[in-house]
């Protein structure tokens, strides 16, 4: 189907928000009233030493933020049943194609928030990553809820990236099948589908007939190349405007763990654990690795998409937490041209699941990762995080991206989005309202509709590209 053409004006922020995009028909400016709706441009300010913009983190609308409870896990426990959020009332059912959404006129006058937070220009890519819960307790499950337009949580999500509105987006648990049923019918419920859609078979739930986690037993969710109940359970997922140079992506999921340049693979007693077998084969991606060129006419980025292991949930040999480090090697490896040519205009994309400062993970891995000379970190904050931070947190919590319970791994940052330094990024944001923000509506009365997972997003200027 040939993508329907939208208007976006920089003069008039509704153009480029929800409204201007349903019920899915061209709209003209003159009938949309920016009178009706605050821009809070007050919310951004240049920063003098990057040039690009940020939350104004000291805004005196801040309010007191009331402590979430404590059921959020950490990554991969978001996948399993017992500990996915339960259903919420409170949130109306998303919108398709042909519906008119309660929830989108409910909150018309609410959904933009600065022209930094969705009015772009031509020459302005916003990219975009979020971890948000769009895995089930089997294949064909998420196609279900999807379809059926009456999931809270999925409504929320929905609602998210209507109002974030990213030209390309990468969703880091989202189950897979092979037809991509799954991914097109998502596309279609948001307010304006994307053209190009984009996944491949991940490690997650493929099984090995192995232990892979010792505990003597085979054919679990843990014993797969990646944990899943089910083949394609929590995988990767891209949505783009602009085409995806199909013939020219790398894909790096079967790279074996005990190949990667400086891995470090987990012992137990001075013998390999769980056994010699087990590491001869293991893929050290969990998920995916991909290496993905998007065209901009002549011009071109490369997505390096991932989705690390959580760095938890293993014993004294640490396995998750050096395969969640070695997982980030691959793209150290890339990077360096030791696993494949340096790529054009790279940008490291997807949940790392690890911390510079806090959390469980190797520290060091990501930070070495962000003082990189040859990439650059937009620094994406929130309000919304500043305010939930965390005692004793050693990290700037105004960049944190996952809201987890104080008595779990508590507020961290793991989402990023790390462009080439040759990329001119123009603007940075975290979608974490403020409490006393209207837009927290979205994030459901306990701030987990949506997950405990904060979609990213980074601005970048196609024209800088040099």
């Amino acid at each position: 189907m040939a993508k329907e053409t939208h208007i976006k004006t920089d003069k008039n922020p509704l153009s480029a928000g929800v409204l201007g995009s349903y019920p899915y028909i061209r709209v003209s400016t003159a009938l949309l009233d920016p009178s009706i709706c605050e821009t809070r441009l007050g919310y951004f300010q240049p920063d003098p030493a990057t040039g690009f913009t940020h939350l104004n983190l000291d805004d005196d609308r801040m309010g007191l933020h009331p402590r979430q409870p404590d059921n959020a896990r950490y990554c991969d426990a978001s996948r399993r049943s017992d500990d996915r959020p339960s259903a919420r009332t409170g949130l109306p059912a998303y919108a398709g194609r042909r519906r008119y959404p309660c929830l989108i006129y409910g909150l018309c006058a609410l959904m933009i928030w600065g022209s930094n937070a969705s009015a772009q220009t031509g020459d302005i890519v916003r990219i975009a990553t979020f971890a948000a819960p769009l895995s089930r307790d089997g294949p064909g499950l998420l196609l279900r809820d999807i379809t059926k337009q009456d999931d809270a949580g999925i409504a929320a999500i929905v609602a998210i990236i209507n109002h974030i509105s990213p030209d390309i987006l990468i969703l880091t648990d989202f189950d897979y099948d092979a037809g991509g049923a799954g991914l097109s019918a998502f596309s279609d419920v948001l307010a304006d589908p994307y053209q190009y859609k984009f996944a491949l078979r991940p490690n997650a739930g493929m099984q090995t007939g192995l232990d892979i986690d010792g505990d003597g037993f085979t054919g679990d969710a843990r014993d797969a190349m990646g944990y899943g109940r089910f083949l394609g359970d929590g995988g990767l997922a891209l949505l783009s405007r602009s085409p995806v140079d199909v013939v020219n992506v790398i894909d790096l999921t079967e790279l074996r763990w005990r190949d990667v340049p400086s891995a470090v693979l987990p012992q137990m007693n001075g013998t390999a654990f769980p056994s010699d077998d087990v590491q001869a084969m293991l893929h050290v991606s969990s998920s995916g690795h991909w290496i993905v060129p998007i065209n901009f006419g002549a011009q071109t980025i490369t997505l390096l998409v991932y989705s690390a292991t959580a760095p938890v949930f293993d014993g004294p040999e640490d396995f998750n937490g050096l395969r969640n480090r070695d997982e980030l090697r691959v793209w150290e490896a890339v990077l360096d041209g030791t696993l494949a040519a340096p790529p054009t205009n790279p940008i490291i994309i997807g949940n790392v699941n690890a911390d510079p400062f806090d959390g469980q993970g190797i520290c060091s891995g990501i930070a070495g990762v962000l003082a990189r000379p040859d990439l650059q970190d937009p620094m994406p904050m929130s309000l919304g995080a500043k305010q939930a931070a965390d005692l004793n947190q050693m990290g700037d919590p105004a960049l944190d991206t996952a809201d987890w319970s104080d008595d779990g791994p508590g507020n961290l940052r793991v989402s990023y989005i790390l462009p080439s330094r040759a990329l001119n990024v123009v603007g940075a944001g975290v979608f974490w309202p403020a409490q006393n923000d209207p837009l927290a509506t979205l994030l459901g009365s306990d701030g987990l509709t949506a997950g405990p997972h904060r979609l990213v997003w980074v601005d970048i200027e196609i024209e800088g590209l040099r």
